[in-house]
């Protein structure tokens, strides 16, 4: 079944390749969607494919890229949609 997960991540997430290693897991997991930075130095990310795929990205998110330091991660599940090609950064 595939899903949509909306994802902000709080924490030393800025500045630590979290967004492109987001995209690499995203890539590798064949899941949709995008990922960007936010002003308040979180990161907020789109997650669409199957559940196990999309899972496993905020399983990513829990940990982040090597140098990151993941205080809360707050998911929202909501309906797939279709909407995106690729997995891209967004500025």
């Amino acid at each position: 079944m595939k899903v949509r997960a909306h994802v902000f991540v709080s924490g030393k997430v800025q500045g630590v390749f979290f967004r492109s290693e987001t995209r690499s897991e995203a890539k590798e997991h064949h899941v949709t969607g995008w990922v960007r930075n936010l002003a308040d130095e979180r990161v907020e990310a789109i997650f669409e494919g199957e559940e196990e795929d999309v899972k496993k990205l905020v399983e990513f998110c829990r940990k982040g890229a090597l140098g990151a330091k993941v205080d809360v991660v707050s998911v929202t599940w909501q309906p797939y949609s279709g909407d995106y090609a690729s997995f891209e950064i967004e500025n």
